[in-house]
């Protein structure tokens, strides 16, 4: 779901103590240039100090003077409005409050005639020239993505449309239910058209490779190992230890165990491996093989036809595997 840029927010607050004189009509969500007046204050304080500056410039005396001008800067007054006593030789109590910069006004705590301290937040403004966009990962992806990576987004509310960016962070926390990362993508906004509350759905870039894949009904967790049941050549079956990797579209890596060529069954695998323990036959270990580069996929079947032969799966050029797509989600 795309967010404000949060490295991208603007505290306006009050440089002293003082009175608000007046409001320019401004509310929470408005969208502002930079330097937009937000509100005119009073502060009493200011006129002793800008006469005391005065009356030493009248001296002629140019140390003095600069030491009365910095302190002017130090009690909080804008340059502009010190060049403005300078160059009128009047007091000037009353600053107007402008946004340092352009965006949506998230936050605004003035109102005509209040009191506020120095110090006080007086309003916060969220840019708007790019956003994130906070992307649901998978945990059993996240490891592929790297910060910095490219990234391309298909919004909802512009189908036709393909956006770029990068991925900025990939934040820590594992969300307990879903299982998922937050990654973050920032996007830039050019015309304010994406907008914080979007979806989209997320295509991560990246190389690819080539990698050994079997039916991931085809791999055996028993809690102290992984297995796939080999089919032999005399008709025997043969329960094999595997390492495996990621898992997607039904289909898992197979990092250790398994080599090209070799026939694995898709299904009735479970009554098979109960036989095999029944009958004290001994799985292959890792070391007695090492995948090849391809894919082998078994042919699906009932278990009395898994019992009697696995046909084989002829050795092909792997495909590569496919990058992460995910779909924004709220966080």
């Amino acid at each position: 779901m795309v967010d404000f840029n949060q490295r991208d927010l603007s505290v306006v607050q009050a440089r002293a103590g003082g009175f608000v004189q007046r409001v320019y009509g401004r509310a929470p969500g408005d969208v502002i240039a930079a330097g937009a007046p937000l509100a005119d204050l009073l502060i009493p304080e200011w006129g002793g100090a800008q006469a005391e500056y005065l009356a030493v410039r009248a001296t002629g005396d140019p140390r003095l003077a600069q030491a009365a001008r910095q302190r002017l800067l130090l009690l909080g007054m804008p340059e502009a409005l010190v060049a403005a006593v300078e160059r009128t030789g009047r007091q000037r109590t009353t600053v107007t409050v402008t946004s340092p910069s352009g965006g949506v006004i998230r936050t605004l705590g003035v109102r005509a005639g209040m009191t506020v301290a120095q110090g006080q937040t007086l309003a916060e403004v969220n840019g708007l020239s790019t956003v994130w966009l906070n992307a649901a990962v998978p945990e059993v992806q996240a490891s592929r993505l790297r910060v910095g990576q490219g990234v391309e987004v298909v919004f909802t509310g512009f189908p036709d449309e393909r956006f770029s960016g990068r991925l900025s962070a990939l934040l820590p926390e594992v969300s307990g239910d879903s299982r998922t990362l937050v990654g973050r993508v920032e996007l830039a906004n050019r015309g304010g058209r994406l907008r914080p509350g979007m979806f989209g759905q997320v295509v991560f870039g990246g190389g690819t490779e080539e990698t050994l894949l079997v039916p991931s009904e085809a791999v055996i967790r028993t809690g102290t190992r992984t297995l796939v049941m080999l089919a032999e050549a005399d008709g025997r079956y043969r329960a094999a230890e595997v390492r495996v990797g990621r898992e997607t579209g039904g289909r898992t890596q197979v990092l250790q165990g398994l080599a090209e060529g070799e026939r694995v069954v898709a299904s009735g695998q479970f009554l098979i491996d109960s036989e095999a323990s029944l009958a004290g036959v001994a799985a292959r270990p890792l070391a007695e093989s090492a995948p090849g580069p391809a894919e082998r996929v078994a042919a699906r079947r009932s278990p009395a036809a898994a019992r009697r032969a696995a046909r084989p799966a002829a050795p092909a050029e792997p495909p590569p595997v496919p990058d992460h797509t995910g779909h924004g989600g709220a966080h």
